[in-house]
């Protein structure tokens, strides 16, 4: 069904990322892994198999995230879907060897870079990303001084927070690449019965009691496969809850706001001046494209 395509996921060795990994490799599709355990990842792409490939790195790490991307040019000779997975849900603070929260760079910071680093082989084949993201983005409090090194550190907040700061890129991405062919959209899998969040304690046991009630992985794995293989007769830069497009919160529609996340993630990144954002739109136009059957 989908012989010669080659799928990169990042975070691929459990939860959703797994599941993704395993309904790519069922439907035929050449998978790499990018995880940063390397004994989980040996077994991840064993038990995948059919060509499965692994890349190791900790996207916690700006200098990983680098050596990621170059790994990832040698072992692929294209990269068709590339599915932003990696995510962190931080119960206490982490600031990295760069001086920055766990979270931040993770779930913001690291596919920013990725998508700049790879931009070259993205645009020669016409990939089609997908970065997932959580309806809590709508919660976050983006501070530009305080957030990037969890001086604002918050255990349910910050998780917001840094999917909101990836967000508001999105759409940007999809302007920077609209006459390329590369299409990125996110999405909202849904609530879903992972690892993410776990914390010890009462609160912990709690927590998991509650998640038992929520959809598995591989349930919340098939609209994102989905979303890489329909149709492109919808606008880039979207946002999915589920199967269906929807308007962002105001929150993450803020286009000031947008260019000086995307500014900051640039100086955070030392990408330079060719990674600038792409111009405002003309007044009135939206920061999200409208979905032309809304």
């Amino acid at each position: 069904m989908a012989d010669n395509i080659t799928a990169v996921v990042t975070g691929g060795t459990r939860g959703i990322g797994r599941a993704v990994a395993a309904e790519f490799a069922r439907r035929g599709v050449r998978v790499v892994v990018v995880a940063r355990n390397r004994e989980a990842g040996e077994r991840t792409v064993a038990e995948l198999g059919g060509g499965a490939d692994l890349v190791t790195g900790d996207l916690s790490l700006l200098s990983d995230v680098r050596a990621v991307a170059t790994r990832l040019l040698e072992r692929c000779d294209r990269i068709d879907v590339l599915v932003h997975n990696a995510g962190v849900w931080p119960t206490r603070l982490v600031r990295t060897a760069d001086k920055l929260e766990e979270s931040f760079t993770v779930n913001h910071l690291a596919p920013f870079l990725l998508n700049h680093l790879l931009e070259e082989r993205l645009v020669a084949d016409r990939t089609r990303i997908v970065q997932l993201t959580a309806g809590l983005y709508a919660k976050g409090q983006l501070d530009l001084r305080r957030t990037p090194t969890g001086a604002d550190f918050h255990r349910i907040r910050t998780y917001a927070t840094t999917k909101l700061a990836n967000l508001l890129t999105v759409p940007l991405f999809a302007r920077r690449w609209e006459e390329t062919g590369i299409r990125i959209d996110a999405i909202h899998p849904g609530v879903t019965n992972t690892g993410l969040g776990d914390r010890g304690g009462v609160r912990g046991l709690v927590l998991k009691g509650v998640k038992r009630a929520w959809a598995p992985p591989e349930i919340a794995a098939l609209p994102v496969v989905r979303l890489t293989f329909a149709p492109a007769d919808g606008p880039s830069g979207r946002y999915f809850d589920c199967e269906r497009p929807v308007d962002l919160d105001p929150v993450a529609t803020d286009e000031g706001l947008a260019q000086v996340v995307w500014e900051q993630a640039v100086d955070l990144t030392d990408l330079g001046p060719s990674a600038a954002p792409p111009p405002l739109p003309d007044p009135g136009e939206p920061l999200t494209p409208a979905d032309p059957e809304e």
